[in-house]
């Protein structure tokens, strides 16, 4: 199975590149964007390609996974999708992006078509998010998506909030 390339109102979702690694590089580098990950350093640059390559065998694997955000003229602004989570086997919203691209709305934006397209078009029965406790402003992305907090809970080694949404709950909200 390929990767779907998808165009949401203001970005494009696609395939991960090789070419991708150092745009994607610098990302990870950034001011900021690491800060509430288990490792707030950077990957080494050998490490991207790596990573890259893991992000399409998901795809293969499970038929779905990890977008590459790209603007519409072509810039890698970060990453958006669902993957499964290897020690919990669910099934979690993931997306990061470069310190240029915040507040704008664009992860709520990529987040929200990658959780439709999990429930809706995959029929995942349940996603969940997790967050640092003290990331505000991703705990807003996913209560903007429509996750409802669940409690805490521990993931990669360190504290978390766990939010999770159902694709039930989706539809009687459709009604």
């Amino acid at each position: 199975m390929g990767v779907p390339t998808v165009e949401t109102a203001r970005l494009v979702l696609r395939a991960f590149r090789p070419k991708d690694g150092r745009a994607y590089l610098r990302i990870l580098s950034s001011e900021g964007v690491l800060h509430y990950f288990p490792t707030s350093s950077p990957p080494a640059p050998a490490r991207v390609g790596t990573m890259i390559e893991a992000m399409l065998r998901h795809w293969e694997e499970h038929g779905f996974g990890i977008w590459a955000v790209v603007s519409p003229s072509g810039d890698l602004m970060g990453r958006a999708g669902i993957q499964v989570i290897p020690e919990t086997d669910e099934v979690e919203v993931d997306y990061l992006l470069g310190p240029d691209w915040w507040g704008s709305g664009f992860a709520t934006e990529a987040i929200r078509y990658a959780l439709r397209f999990g429930l809706e078009e995959k029929g995942l029965e349940r996603i969940v998010g997790i967050v640092h406790p003290d990331n505000l402003a991703s705990r807003r992305v996913l209560e903007k998506i429509g996750m409802r907090l669940e409690g805490e809970k521990e993931y990669f080694g360190m504290r978390c909030l766990r939010y999770a949404v159902s694709r039930q709950e989706r539809e009687v909200e459709r009604g």
